[in-house]
C-alpha cells in the first residue's frame, strides 16, 4: 500500500473540508456538495488526502469541464457525474496500485494520471496518448495544477521506450490488447494494472495465465453503482 493510501483518523475530518471557490469557473454553486461528496468518497475509500489536494482534484473536474468542447476531453457534462465517473472512479484504484514510476497508456483527460499524481507526488507519473490536443491539455493543467511529478507525452505506445514499474489503462476494449502493447514498457518486476468494468473472461485469463500471474481486485467506487474491477499481472517466475 502507497504512503498517501493510509487509513487515518484525519480523513473522517476531512468530510466538512471547506474550498475555497476562489479561480473555479463551471462547478460554481454546486462546489460545496460536490466538495463534500468527494470528501465522503475519500474518507470511504480509506485515503487521507489534505485540504489542498481535494482542492486541486476538483480544480482538475472544474478545468476538464471548462475545456471539455475545445479538447473533447469527456462526454460527461455534468459536475456531479464526472465527479463519480472520472475523478472518484478513479480514486479508487490508489491504495491497489503497487510503488514506483509509472506510465499510463491512452491517458485520454489524464484519467487516471492527473488523479493519481494529485494523490501521490512522490511518484513520477507520464500520461501517453497519441492525441496531441489532449496532451496539450494535460501540459496545461499539469502546470496550473502545479504537478511537478507529471510529464505528458504525445506519442503512440508502440513509439515510446522507456520502462515503468507500473502500467496502468483505463480506455483499452481488451485486457489482451492492453497487456500486448505494455509488457515491453514493463520494468523488470513490475506490475500491469488495467481499470476493467467487469472481471476478465475465463478465456482472456486463460490466454494469459501460462506467462502472467494474475490478479482481479473487485473495487467499490462510492456512489456508482455499475462494476468496477482493477487487473494485476506480474510476469510469472520461470
Amino acid at each position: 500500500m502507497s504512503a498517501s493510501a493510509k487509513t487515518s483518523s484525519s480523513s473522517a475530518n476531512m468530510s466538512n473540508v471547506h474550498i475555497d471557490p476562489t479561480g473555479f469557473v463551471k462547478l460554481g454553486s454546486q462546489l460545496p456538495t460536490l466538495a463534500h461528496t468527494l470528501a465522503q468518497a475519500i474518507d470511504k475509500l480509506g485515503l487521507s488526502l489534505s485540504a489542498e489536494q481535494q482542492r486541486t482534484l476538483l480544480r482538475y473536474l472544474d478545468q476538464l469541464l471548462l475545456w471539455n468542447k475545445a479538447y473533447n476531453l469527456t462526454a460527461i457534462t455534468d459536475p456531479e457525474e464526472a465527479l463519480i465517473k472520472h475523478v472518484i472512479d478513479c480514486l479508487a484504484i490508489i491504495t491497489h496500485l503497487p510503488s514506483g514510476s509509472l506510465l499510463d497508456i491512452g491517458t485520454g483527460a489524464g484519467l487516471p494520471a492527473v488523479i493519481i499524481a494529485i494523490c501521490q507526488p512522490e511518484r513520477q507519473c507520464t500520461a501517453l496518448d497519441s492525441n496531441q490536443k489532449k496532451i496539450r491539455f494535460i501540459k496545461q493543467i499539469s502546470s496550473e495544477l502545479g504537478l511537478s511529478n507529471m510529464q505528458p507525452i504525445a506519442s503512440r505506445i508502440e513509439a515510446h521506450e522507456a520502462s515503468y514499474d507500473v502500467v496502468t489503462s483505463r480506455a483499452f476494449a481488451s485486457l489482451i490488447d492492453f497487456v500486448d502493447v505494455a509488457h515491453s514498457r514493463l520494468a523488470n518486476g513490475g506490475y500491469l494494472c488495467a481499470m476493467k468494468g467487469k472481471a476478465p473472461s475465463d478465456d482472456e485469463l486463460q490466454a494469459l495465465e501460462s506467462d502472467w500471474q494474475i490478479k482481479t481486485i473487485p473495487l467499490k467506487v462510492p456512489y456508482l453503482h455499475d462494476s468496477r474491477h482493477l487487473i494485476e499481472l506480474s510476469v510469472k517466475n520461470v
